[in-house]
């Protein structure tokens, strides 16, 4: 297992060329392009300040959210696809990484963007599509249960690396695992408040 992990076959330009492109088409703000567009104003100026689709609900614009989240999985999907396409399976892979780092730092807004829910997503859809079967799953689970979306995420996050190393998807499975660990950074401040008990349910309102 360990050996198939370290058997990486891609070479270094190929490798900075796939990231390259990744972490660009990662950085396009679909949120805050698309709430400007509709006339909302900058997003990052309400809520949690960044620009991923549960701050665009915020707008009170249902259907702005969900083709920001559409959007922003896409933008993941696309680089894994098309790098994929021409580079290779581990250039993809790269890829997704990197365009998932894109919307957390993106370079056109001062490297302050999403949280990366939706590029994970779009991220195994690009490269272990049928894993988003199991995210969308746990979520669910989860949501039902708890009414938690961010605890929903989270554990959804949790258990993908975890499946992807038990189906023998190490070169994932690592990948997709720092990308949790990122991601749980940027949500330090959903876990404090859940912890704390004050962290916004599902339909809650204010």
């Amino acid at each position: 297992m360990l050996s198939n992990l370290m058997s990486w076959q891609i070479t270094l330009p190929i490798a900075l060329a796939a990231a390259v492109i990744g972490y660009l088409l990662g950085s396009i703000p679909f949120g805050l392009i698309l709430t400007r567009a509709a006339g909302l104003g900058d997003v990052r100026s309400i809520g949690s300040g960044n620009i991923g689709a549960t701050n665009v609900l915020r707008t009170g614009n249902r259907k702005l959210a969900a083709a920001t989240l559409l959007l922003d999985a896409l933008k993941a999907s696309a680089a894994a696809w098309i790098v994929g396409y021409f580079l290779g399976e581990e250039a993809a892979i790269i890829a997704g990484f990197f365009a998932f780092v894109g919307h957390l730092f993106p370079v056109w807004i001062g490297f302050k963007g999403g949280k990366g829910v939706a590029t994970y997503i779009g991220t195994l859809l690009g490269v272990a599509p049928i894993m988003v079967v199991l995210f969308a799953a746990v979520w669910l689970a989860v949501a039902v249960t708890t009414r938690y979306s961010s605890l929903s995420a989270l554990v959804a996050m949790l258990v993908i690396p975890v499946a992807l190393l038990i189906l023998g998807n190490e070169k994932v499975a690592a990948v997709m695992a720092l990308m949790t660990i990122i991601s749980y950074w940027k949500h330090r401040a959903n876990i404090s408040r859940l912890m704390g008990g004050t962290e916004s349910k599902i339909g809650a309102k204010g």
